[in-house]
């Protein structure tokens, strides 16, 4: 069984890029790829142009990269950790940007910190911090925020959006799908190894989900002809999944020619979720 299969795909520098799918999809595996830690048996991947195999030391340099595991060095403090990180890419006398990333991170109070006396989210912290100590133009992201609280969340996007502004392009892997709709132009879904869609998330939010209209009416029974399909119907409360938001004007159309009154009404406009489900097969 292959890991990868087919995957082909552009990220344009300085854009926020989202790499979503369900477990043992071939996220990670990808950014392996990427990192120059999994070799493809066939296939090329380029960081900026750069070959990561026959220009790797180029193609390391001009990306950093968030691991999902909690990987560090027990006998380091946390600027020493940044500093030695600073030392593989060959840079000296870093010290004021990893005082500002340190800033930007609240990592500053744990400068002189040993790494094995931190939290699991002060720990993540300093992947990021890593990660970013030779300003890359490429920065990975895979499950940044997993097990951690909200400030650091809400901390770390600050920053991330501003290397954004900056103009450095971010990939992110998620599953808070929340967080790839809020930053993320552009998506790609993977599901068993191939791209299931591809496109930017307006696109996908518009062609894969629809809208869900929640309605209390004064009676328990539908009029015939409503558009769209029922989700779910308890007595006179009706949840409904219509296909856009003309159907939503027809539906209220036909509601009002049946002269049914409508007590309450509630619509969920389309989110990420619903596509995600959609697109991997496992929506209803």
């Amino acid at each position: 069984m292959r890991a990868l299969a087919g995957v082909s795909l552009e990220v344009e520098q300085g854009e926020f890029f989202g790499l979503l799918g369900p477990n043992g999809a071939g996220k990670t595996t990808l950014i392996n790829v990427i990192a120059g830690l999994v070799r493809a048996d066939v296939g090329t991947a380029r960081v900026m142009g750069a070959d990561v195999l026959t220009e790797y030391r180029r193609a390391r340099q001009q990306l950093g990269v968030v691991p999902q595991e909690l990987v560090f060095d027990p006998f380091f403090t946390v600027r020493e950790t940044l500093r030695l990180q600073s030392g593989y890419y060959g840079l000296r006398r870093n010290d004021p940007w990893i005082d500002e990333v340190m800033h930007h991170l609240d990592l500053t109070a744990k400068a002189d910190a040993n790494m094995r006396s931190l939290s699991g989210g002060m720990k993540r912290r300093v992947l990021v911090a890593q990660a970013l100590v030779h300003k890359p133009p490429v920065i990975v992201l895979d499950e940044p925020t997993a097990g951690v609280d909200v400030e650091l969340r809400q901390g770390l996007w600050r920053f991330v959006r501003r290397m954004n502004r900056d103009g450095h392009s971010i990939v992110l892997t998620t599953h808070y799908l929340e967080e790839a709709e809020a930053h993320c132009s552009r998506i790609a879904m993977l599901k068993e190894g191939r791209i299931a869609a591809l496109d930017t998330t307006r696109n996908l939010l518009g062609s894969f989900s629809g809208v869900e209209l929640r309605l209390h009416l004064d009676r328990e029974v539908l009029p015939a002809g409503l558009p769209g399909s029922v989700l779910e119907a308890d007595g006179a409360q009706f949840r409904l999944r219509l296909a856009s938001y003309r159907d939503l004007e027809e539906a209220l159309a036909r509601l009002r020619q049946a002269g049914v009154g409508i007590r309450e009404m509630e619509l969920a406009p389309p989110d990420l979720e619903e596509v995600f489900l959609r697109v991997t097969g496992r929506g209803s």
